[in-house]
């Protein structure tokens, strides 16, 4: 796989007139971010870091991961409808981690209220590493599946057609016709317009809850368009907005500055630092209305890693997915090693065996984002402060995934143009809808392959490591 654009990357002079090309064809595309300097202006903007060549990437695994997203639809949506596992699941972790505890409360709350809300609406991003064995065969290994404010589907909609003119002006033409179309951005919007759409309401809007900083508007920008497009209104607002002029009627109908919301799209709320005590208060008023959260706070849960780690106990699976053995068996083939540091036997072993040889592991705490994990010498230090604390609950451990890596040029503004050795990361991004017990949408809704300098153990694009790239399948 190293060696997929061999010819290429040996010529310096093609490399700078392709380079150049790129960021040219990066503009005209949109595949834009805002500056560090001014992010919530437009008046300067420049392009998102991507890959001069588009990667070299399985196909048979690309399409394993594909086949298995519908199935991870369907986990996720089971998951959230399950009480009593999320209660058993989160038990050790809600009491050491305070972000994981509120949600649970609200979820806890909005449940003994009884559901105002009737449509579900799912978006999520399952993510893969290529997994080299000792005999160099690649296995699909799931990193973890993002369930709120899964990004990048819009700017990716758009790289396909820049690596195409990159491999055209280096004169592989009959390569460029290769690549994939991939269009996540349509996807998305199409499940939210079917999601407004079973609202029932012609003149409620979908509502994008943002952040306060927004360098990344322009990837939200292509998932709003393809909603103008239909003709469904979109307005922008923040937790603060929400706090201060979001309401609910006596039907727990929700409205913003007079206009019936029909849908809420988290792009925000994810992490700790995106919650004071008003947007607390802002997020319960949304939890608690008719409108169509994505995702609900139940789906948000979902996702936290000790979650990850319970599905992969045996029989968890086939419990929550009753009556689906293939489905079943589809989901278990991704999964890497996970392992629960919770107080007690087993998790002393596996933190003896990690502070032992850190480099088998990645520590994962409750957060996403990027840029949360730990790993090697870090791991073991953090690992030896807490291994006797009930703190330790709030991480869990899994097998560090080790990918073939591949030589490409990492494009970022102001940078220097060099040679990276490389790994990447699939994500394939998945939409369902669901009305009352009845799933209406399930489907795979285009990916996202992003890849980082080997140096950099974690962290994704927004978080300034990753960058943007396009799958070419050998």
């Amino acid at each position: 796989m190293a060696a997929l654009w061999e010819d290429v990357l040996r010529d310096e002079a093609a490399v700078r007139e392709a380079a150049s090309v790129a960021v040219d064809a990066a503009l005209l595309q949109g595949v834009l971010m805002r500056t560090e300097g001014e992010p919530n202006a437009s008046d300067v903007v420049n392009y998102a870091p991507f890959t001069l060549l588009p990667s070299a990437v399985p196909s048979a695994l690309f399409e394993q991961a594909y086949a298995v997203q519908q199935d991870f639809n369907l986990l996720v949506d089971a998951i959230s409808q399950n009480k009593e596992f999320l209660e058993h699941t989160l038990a050790s972790t809600i009491k050491v981690d305070d972000f994981t505890a509120r949600l649970f409360r609200i979820h806890t709350q909005v449940l003994e209220e009884g559901l105002a809300q009737s449509v579900f609406l799912g978006i999520n991003r399952s993510d893969y590493m290529f997994d080299c064995g000792v005999d160099g065969t690649a296995a699909l290994k799931q990193i973890e599946i993002n369930t709120i404010a899964a990004s990048f589907g819009g700017l990716t909609s758009r790289t396909v057609a820049v690596h195409g003119q990159v491999l055209k002006v280096l004169g592989k033409s009959k390569e460029a016709s290769r690549l994939l179309p991939n269009n996540p951005s349509k996807g998305l919007a199409l499940g939210i317009a079917k999601a407004w759409e079973l609202y029932g309401s012609q003149s409620a809007v979908v509502m994008f809850l943002v952040e306060e900083v927004q360098r990344n508007i322009f990837d939200q920008r292509c998932v709003e368009n393809e909603l103008w497009n239909r003709n469904i209104r979109v307005i922008r607002k923040r937790f603060r907005d929400v706090f201060e002029k979001g309401s609910l009627d006596d039907a727990k109908r929700l409205y913003m500055d007079g206009q019936e919301v029909a849908v809420v799209y988290y792009r925000e709320g994810y992490v700790p630092k995106n919650y004071d005590q008003q947007n607390w208060e802002a997020r319960l008023l949304l939890e608690r209305s008719r409108a169509v959260k994505c995702p609900d706070i139940a789906t948000q849960l979902a996702g936290t890693k000790k979650v990850q780690q319970e599905l992969s106990r045996p029989g968890t699976l086939e419990r929550l997915l009753p009556g689906r053995a293939e489905a079943v068996a589809r989901i278990r083939a991704t999964f890497a090693g996970l392992y629960s540091l919770d107080v007690g036997e087993e998790g002393d072993k596996i933190a003896a065996a990690a502070i032992a040889d850190p480099n088998r592991f990645v520590l994962k705490p409750q957060r996403e984002g990027g840029g949360n994990n730990l790993y090697g010498e870090e791991l073991r230090q953090v690992l030896e402060k807490i291994r006797d604390s009930p703190e330790r609950t709030s991480y869990i451990l899994m097998d560090k995934i080790n990918p073939q890596p591949a030589m490409n040029y990492l494009l970022r503004a102001h940078s220097p143009l060099q040679v990276s050795e490389c790994i990447s990361e699939l994500g394939i991004f998945g939409v369902y809808v669901r009305q009352g017990k009845e799933m209406v949408m399930n489907k795979a809704a285009g990916h996202l392959l992003r890849t980082k300098a080997i140096e950099h153990a974690d962290g994704g694009v927004a978080a300034g490591v990753a960058v943007l790239d396009t799958p070419y399948l050998v």
